[in-house]
């Protein structure tokens, strides 16, 4: 945290000023870390991580501008649902609870998503994170923010229609088992009903850009560039 010196005395160098800032700065990233530790909250790497999350319906398109935004800006990509599918894969204890709630095209505990996003981003290097597909409900949100400790910094919401968004997931023809027209219709139903409050909650914050999804992908990414641009320029 930068903190602005008032007046100082005139016989007090630069070179000392800037040693005694450098002391402060790496007193305070000591204290602050073993602070968030102790609550078990992801220790601070060189910088405070950048966080976005990326909300929208299946089909939506959000996926394909992750990657852009990844390849444009260097983010580390974060896919909730990719974690997940991950996670059933690995037959892990959570795999089979996983799989049958997906199926169902309800939603998965948050802290099980939570703490395998939480994984990947101790495991990074990045300090830019791409959060795609996450929170999908007010309890997501409240967990994200107690176990991992931050907020996001952008929130962006692809905006499509609903008919749009089936005609998407049904040609992608990618063989995730939610890919089906019974799980997609079920999907859009819980997103509509449970994504609605994040998406308002953030908007109240200040933090939602709305992308309207309809168009190419590069039309699309026209819309989102801006955003990201304007964050460069005053890193």
């Amino acid at each position: 945290m930068w903190r602005r010196v008032a007046s100082l005395s005139s016989s007090i160098s630069s070179s000392f000023l800037a040693q005694t800032a450098s002391r402060l700065n790496t007193w305070e990233s000591l204290t602050t870390g073993i602070a968030q530790q102790a609550k078990g909250v992801i220790a601070p790497k060189e910088k405070t991580p950048f966080i976005t999350f990326v909300l929208g319906g299946p089909g939506s398109g959000k996926g394909t501008q992750c990657i852009k935004i990844v390849e444009t800006f260097g983010f580390a990509h974060l896919s909730a649902g990719d974690l997940l599918r991950r996670e059933i894969a690995s037959k892990s204890a959570d795999g089979a609870m996983i799989l049958n709630t997906i199926k169902e095209g309800k939603i998965v505990p948050s802290q099980v998503t939570v703490k395998l996003i939480q994984k990947e981003m101790e495991l990074s290097d990045n300090h830019k994170f791409l959060i795609d597909g996450f929170p999908r409900t007010e309890e997501n949100r409240v967990s994200f923010e107690r176990i991992i400790g931050v907020e996001p910094n952008v929130v962006l919401f692809f905006d499509c229609p609903e008919e749009e968004m089936v005609k998407r997931v049904l040609n992608r023809n990618e063989g995730r088992v939610d890919d089906n027209l019974e799980t997609i219709k079920k999907r859009l139903t819980v997103f509509q009903a449970l994504s609605l409050p994040v998406i308002n909650y953030y908007s109240e914050r200040g933090k939602l850009y709305t992308i309207k999804a309809i168009g190419t992908e590069d039309e699309i990414f026209e819309q989102v560039r801006p955003i990201f641009a304007a964050f460069e320029t005053v890193g």
